[in-house]
């Protein structure tokens, strides 16, 4: 049986890619605001971000957030992780591989995790201790032991280019031992694709905290790890 929170999270998920699937045909016509130089949000971003809260708080209405858009919003143990829109640039040129991720999180540790794909209507979800699932189906990482023979994802520091030459000594290190590395542009997806065996792993410096928090939990119970450069859990 799904917890509660959890099915919470899917139907918040939902209502934010019923949003962008109606507004992916009129991406030309959408204001956009550059938050940094290489960083955007646009009304769509803003709308789904309200949706998702408003689902949210018709059902925990004392619960706080930490949202891309509009940062923290309340006080309390319970704790929700949002990113309303994962592939911001994707979705302003049209190209269809963008997500909603939401994470909960009791005193700092997330319990319950969604990451929607609306365009492919995949739904990953994971519950603390009860396995990773993708449309309610059981998924598990990939067995591949070895980075020999490995498809791994990655994504470039666009928030941070001055990190581009660490990134780069990074890079040319896993590419010279693995089959291949993909860049696709949106990490909640990226980490959920490892989740459920379609890449062997995935490698990221400057991530936020709402980039990966569901990610990491979908991972971590579809069997797989998550840690830092330094090896830190």
């Amino acid at each position: 049986m799904t917890h509660p929170v959890l099915n919470v999270a899917i139907e918040a998920a939902r209502a934010a890619g019923n949003i962008m699937r109606r507004e992916l045909h009129r991406v030309d016509a959408i204001p956009v605001e550059r938050k940094a130089r290489h960083d955007y949000v646009s009304d769509v971003d803003r709308a789904c971000e309200a949706e998702i809260v408003r689902e949210i708080k018709r059902y925990y209405p004392d619960h706080a957030f930490l949202c891309e858009e509009t940062g923290v919003a309340g006080d309390s143990s319970s704790v929700w992780v949002i990113d309303p829109l994962d592939g911001t640039s994707n979705f302003l040129h049209g190209l269809p591989h963008f997500a909603v991720s939401i994470a909960y999180q009791l005193n700092g540790r997330t319990e319950h995790a969604v990451v929607y794909d609306p365009m492919r209507d995949e739904m990953f979800t994971a519950s603390r201790g009860k396995g990773a699932q993708l449309n309610n189906k059981r998924i598990r990482v990939s067995s591949r032991k070895s980075l020999e023979g490995a498809i791994l994802a990655t994504s470039f520091p666009f928030r941070k280019r001055e990190l581009l030459p660490v990134y780069s000594r990074i890079f040319q290190s896993v590419y010279n031992r693995v089959e291949d590395i993909r860049r696709i542009g949106t990490a909640s997806l990226d980490l959920t694709w490892v989740a459920a065996g379609r890449m062997d792993g995935f490698f990221e410096i400057g991530l936020k905290p709402w980039d990966v928090a569901a990610g990491a939990l979908i991972v971590r119970e579809a069997g797989g790890v998550v840690m830092d450069f330094e090896g830190t859990d």
